[in-house]
This record gives structure tokens, C-alpha cells and sequence, in this order.
């Protein structure tokens, strides 16, 4: 009998474990309440990240925890240690300066996970370069975000756009009797999911839209921060152990005002005398709270959030009528006392998948907006625009409820007659027209083993693998800007009526400002194709009499989304912000003759040094301009 050779079977590699990291929920305040302390701690899981070394220093973040007002440097937190790995890290603790370093780790990787699952790529931080209003210029990377977990003796927080780092303060309680945080006792920023969640979000928004800091209407600010809130506030619902604990306590009603979900950043807001959340979105009147009256930077903000939370309320109601009605035989009232625990689980799932589809779609929009001067409208047409890219059945009218908040809160886009989902989407160019001849052939579709293209190749490139590390990333996006820019270069020269198809003029340089690939699967599981998203700006310097201020940039361009399979090669939108806007600059003229921004005029206008100042910190000024640390 003859022997076999035994068959080699190849043995799959297992997937790369979830690194989990133990938080506070909210903040330190939920575990000083017999009520929440229950669901004081949770357990985030982020990505494995195998270069992660002491501090923790990984792929996108490094924590320095430097103390200068009591000039200490706290030991760097070892992720690695066994024994930390054995229990999901440090336990919370206010007192441990590495469970404070691992905290702001954890929340800000999560923060990132979450855009790039919406975005379909890999997110990348602002780049440095030698001057912000140089046209052209080539850019360094910036490889990690910083993070100083103690960096300010003070009750404040920012993210700062000189230094590529999120600055975190402590302070002293001034909260009153009874609060949870006694007076007198130390608030760590760091310690508060939601402040930590905020900040990222504008570092992550500043990566995507550089001239978001620039206050060319008063929502551009104010776009920022009500953004950022937005990723905050529906990180709460990420946690599906508090999500279930709220839904229980408050039989199912996201409107409940003491509740934890709705509030932003509780123990800060307490420790401030406020009595309560920093911000709360549960419940607010359109009519005090009036759009066009509102100039604050975070009250504008905050109007924001009130609609998308609104939206997504409506949503969630859709979501679980069904269930409500089964459970009281269709009648849709509850009787009185606690609702049954499989109803509770019911609503909780579909509560936190409702939170993260509408967080996403929130997230997903930025690829969607103008590149400068964004206004509220332009946002509503960009969420709306993409969804409808992203899911073609809308069986729970997600965009539905997106337009009858935003029109509950005034903030529809201007000259507007009809409200709908056609009359909101961006326009997409003619294709026929033979101005768009610079698109053929926009791609190289080479297998990445070939020879790559030589610097003077116009075509574009770009990997479909995930795992493409960061660094390539960022090469391929300048080479590719580059790229686009001497083929844009071309075809204005060749055919200058494309000038206005982009939003520019002739007699002034512009530049390609990015070229960011989307790769996208839909909630059915369908891989969609793949798009590029080109940023093209340009800029004037406009000069005004009559004003210590002698002149300031105003800004145009457009942001093209563009369809690249071979053969295929179209603008799918293009979204324009006109430089020969006569109106968009005499509006940002009067902003500055009537200090409409107050301080912020000097930051974002360049103030007294006649446009060639830069206030270094932006976000520090928002918020202690406010009084408050705004979870920045």
C-alpha cells in the first residue's frame, strides 16, 4: 500500500485583535451619583496598532504629558504592559495620570475610527507649510497629532492649529452646593469624553478644510463648533450600556432634559456654576434661539446641533413606532411605570444604529461642502447631496427629517423656493460640453508593481488597500495635487470659459488644494465606486478704505466630485463658492467695518498688521472669548 503524502493546509491568519481601553463614560461626575454609577466606565475598542509605544505615541496620535505650571513630566502609560492588556488598562481613576493619558488616547482614536468608517480612507492632519496664503507651495506632514493631557492651569480647552496638538486644561470646582463636583476640588478636561471627542473633531475638520478658520461669514466659526459638538454628542450613543440605561430610566423619550445623553460635557459645565451640562440640546426654543439674530460663535454653532439632534429624534421615533405599538397592544401610550426589558433592549438598538447612520452622514457630508466659506445651508445641501450618493432607499426618510429640521430652525439655504431633495442636491456640470475634455484619461490604472508615473505624468494615482501606511498616503496627495493642478493648468489655457465652471478668475494664480479618495460600502453591503474629491481655490487681496484694516483675503473655488473609472471619467458635482462674487465680498467688507465678529475680527482678518498677522491660537481665543472652555 502506497504511503500518502499528507495535504498542507494553510491556516488562515486570525484577524488583528481590538486593543480595549477602560473610560469614563461621560466624565468622573456620572460615578459620584449613586443614580449613574452603574454606567460610569466603558470599555472602548480601537484598532491594534502594533508601533503603539509608551505614552501612548501610535500611527496617529502621541500624548505628552507635560505639567508646565507645576513643572512635572508624568511617566508615559505602556498600553503593552501585560498586566494592563490582561485588564483592559488602567481603571478610571482622576488621581492617575496615565489613566488620563490612556483616556484621551482611547476617545480620540475612537473619534478618528469614526471618520474614516464615514469618509472611506484613511484621515490625515493639516500639513505645515511655510506660508497659509502662498498659493502652490509644497507641504510637510504632520505624522501625529499631538496631545497634552495637562497642558493648561486653567478652565479651558482647544485644539491649536500652529502646534498640531490638542491642549487640555485643569481647574479648581466653583460648583455650587449639592453639585457632584465639590467646590474646590480639581477638574481634569481631559477626563470629559465629550471635550476630548470635540477638540478631535477640530483637528480632524482642520486636516479636511483648512479655510474652515476663517470667518468669512458668521457661520464659518460657528460651522466648527457645532460640528464638533455634533461628533461629540452622538459618540454618547456609541456606548450601548448607557444608551440602554437612559432609555430605561426615561421609558424610551429622548427629550427628557435631566437626562445624560443630550448634555455636553456635565462636570465641566458644573464645576463652571452652570448647574448642568456646559451645553444641553434637549430641548430649545426656534423662536428665542432666533438664526439670523444669533451672532456668538456657539450659540450659532449650537443651532446647528439642535437641528441635526432634532432630525435624528424624528428618526429614531420612526425607527421604533412599531416596537411601541406591539408593546401596548397599538394603542402607541405606555402605562405608567418601568417598560419591560426586551423592549428596552429593542429600542436601544435601534437608537444607537440610528445615531451612528445619522453621525456618519453628518461626517460623510464634508466631502461634499464648498471649500471656503461654508454657511449653514451649504452644509444641509451637502449632507442631503451625499446620503443620496451613499443610500438610494431612504426607507426611515433620513433626508426628510434633515430638511424639516433644518426649516424648523430657519438655517434652509437662501432664495430657496422649494424645499426637496432635488432642489437641494448639487448641480452636476454637462458632460457634452467640451470644457471637460481635461478629465479623459484622469487616472492611472496601473498595477502598483509597474513603474510608477514620472512627476511630469498628469495622471492620478492612488491604492485601493487599506493598509496603505499614512506617510504614502500623504505623498500620493501631493504628488496627486500637483498633478492635477499642471492638467487644470492646460485646460484653462486651452478653453478659458472653464474659469468660471470652477468659481475663478483669470488674473489670479490658484491652487489645487487636495485630492482625497472616497471609497465607500453602503449599509446593504454594496461596494460603491470609488470617487475623487478635488479641492481647487484661489485667492485676492482686497483692500479697504476708511479702516485700520488695510486689506483681507477673500476666497473661491470649488470643490468637484468626480467619478474616475476608465472610460467612465466625469464631474458627478461641483460645488462652487464664485470668486467674482460681488455680494459674498461686500458682505465680508461689512463684517469687518462693523466689527461684526468683535475680537475674532483681528484673528481672522489679520486685524491692525493689515492682513499679514496670525493669531497663533484661534480656537483658544473662541473660547475664553466666551468665558467658558466650550469643549473647545
Amino acid at each position: 500500500m502506497n504511503k500518502q503524502t499528507p495535504v498542507k493546509r494553510k491556516i488562515r491568519t486570525p484577524p488583528m485583535p481590538k486593543r480595549r481601553l477602560r473610560v469614563y463614560a461621560l466624565d468622573p461626575s456620572i460615578s459620584k451619583r449613586m443614580a449613574t454609577i452603574a454606567v460610569n466606565e466603558t470599555v472602548l475598542s480601537i484598532p491594534w496598532d502594533e508601533s503603539l509605544k509608551p505614552g501612548p505615541v501610535g500611527e496617529y496620535l502621541e500624548v505628552v504629558d507635560v505639567d508646565p505650571a507645576t513643572n512635572k513630566v508624568y511617566e508615559p502609560v505602556d498600553l503593552n504592559d501585560p498586566q494592563l492588556l490582561a485588564q483592559d488598562g488602567w481603571a478610571p481613576s482622576e488621581g492617575n495620570p496615565q489613566f488620563h493619558q490612556q483616556m484621551v488616547y482611547a476617545v480620540a482614536m475612537t473619534t478618528i475610527m469614526n471618520f474614516q468608517k464615514a469618509l472611506g480612507r484613511k484621515v490625515l492632519w493639516a500639513p505645515r507649510s511655510a506660508s497659509s496664503d502662498k498659493a502652490g507651495e509644497h507641504r510637510r506632514d504632520v505624522p501625529k497629532l499631538r496631545i497634552y493631557p495637562h497642558a493648561l492651569r486653567t478652565n479651558n480647552a482647544y485644539y491649536s492649529p500652529d502646534k498640531r496638538a490638542l491642549l487640555f486644561g485643569y481647574f479648581q470646582s466653583n460648583a455650587d452646593e449639592g453639585d457632584a463636583t465639590p467646590a474646590g476640588s480639581i477638574v481634569f478636561t481631559c477626563l470629559s469624553s465629550d471635550i476630548v471627542a470635540h477638540e478631535t473633531t477640530h483637528a480632524l475638520l482642520d486636516g479636511l478644510h483648512r479655510r474652515f478658520e476663517e470667518a468669512s461669514n458668521p457661520d464659518v466659526l460657528a460651522f466648527h463648533e457645532g460640528f464638533a459638538d455634533i461628533v461629540a454628542l452622538f459618540q454618547h450613543f456609541s456606548m450601548p450600556e448607557l444608551v440602554r440605561y437612559e432609555i430605561a430610566r426615561a421609558r424610551g423619550d429622548l427629550r427628557t432634559e435631566d437626562g445624560l445623553l443630550g448634555g455636553l460635557a456635565r462636570q465641566f459645565g458644573e464645576a463652571s456654576g452652570q448647574r448642568g451640562p456646559l451645553r444641553n440640546y434637549v430641548k430649545a426654543d426656534p423662536k428665542i434661539l432666533h438664526y439670523p439674530d444669533i451672532a456668538e460663535v456657539h450659540d450659532r454653532g449650537s443651532i446647528l446641533v439642535y437641528a441635526v439632534y432634532d432630525a435624528f429624534r424624528w428618526i429614531v421615533e420612526r425607527r421604533t413606532n412599531d416596537l411601541v405599538r406591539l408593546a401596548t397592544g397599538g394603542s402607541g401610550v405606555l402605562q405608567p411605570g418601568e417598560i419591560h426589558p426586551d423592549l428596552v433592549k429593542r429600542l436601544t438598538d435601534q437608537t444607537c444604529k440610528a445615531a451612528t447612520h445619522v453621525q456618519h452622514m453628518c461626517i460623510r457630508a464634508l466631502d461634499y461642502c464648498p471649500p471656503v466659506d461654508i454657511t449653514f445651508g451649504d452644509y444641509l445641501r451637502a449632507i442631503i447631496t451625499a446620503d443620496l450618493d451613499y443610500v438610494e432607499n431612504d426607507e426611515f426618510h433620513y433626508r426628510t427629517a434633515f430638511m424639516e429640521a433644518f426649516r424648523k430652525w430657519n438655517i434652509l439655504p437662501p432664495d430657496m423656493r422649494t424645499v426637496s431633495e432635488e432642489t437641494l442636491a448639487w448641480n452636476t456640470p454637462d458632460q457634452s460640453d467640451p470644457k471637460w475634455i481635461w478629465l479623459k484619461d484622469i487616472v492611472d490604472t496601473r498595477d502598483s508593481d509597474q513603474t510608477r508615473p514620472t512627476d511630469q505624468d498628469d495622471r492620478i494615482v492612488f491604492k485601493l488597500n487599506a493598509d496603505v501606511k499614512r506617510p504614502l498616503v500623504f505623498k500620493l496627495q501631493e504628488d496627486n495635487r500637483w498633478r492635477l493642478w499642471r492638467r487644470l493648468c492646460w485646460a484653462l489655457q486651452a478653453d478659458p470659459s472653464l474659469y468660471d465652471e470652477l468659481g475663478l478668475v483669470k488674473d489670479a494664480t490658484f491652487e489645487v488644494h487636495s485630492v482625497r479618495l472616497a471609497r465607500r460600502v453602503t449599509p446593504e453591503g454594496t461596494l460603491l465606486a470609488n470617487n475623487l474629491i478635488a479641492v481647487i481655490t484661489q485667492q485676492q487681496r482686497i483692500f479697504i478704505e476708511g479702516t485700520k484694516q488695510r486689506f483681507f483675503w477673500f476666497r473661491g473655488g470649488a470643490t468637484l466630485i468626480i467619478d474616475p473609472r476608465e472610460g467612465q471619467e466625469k464631474v458627478r458635482y461641483s460645488i462652487i463658492k464664485n470668486i467674482a462674487s460681488e455680494k459674498r465680498r461686500e458682505n465680508q467688507k461689512d463684517m469687518i467695518r462693523n466689527n461684526t465678529l468683535s475680537s475674532l475680527r483681528a484673528l481672522y482678518f489679520g486685524g491692525d498688521s493689515g492682513g499679514a498677522g496670525v493669531f497663533d491660537e484661534p480656537f483658544a481665543m473662541t473660547h475664553s472669548d466666551r468665558g467658558d472652555p466650550d469643549n473647545g
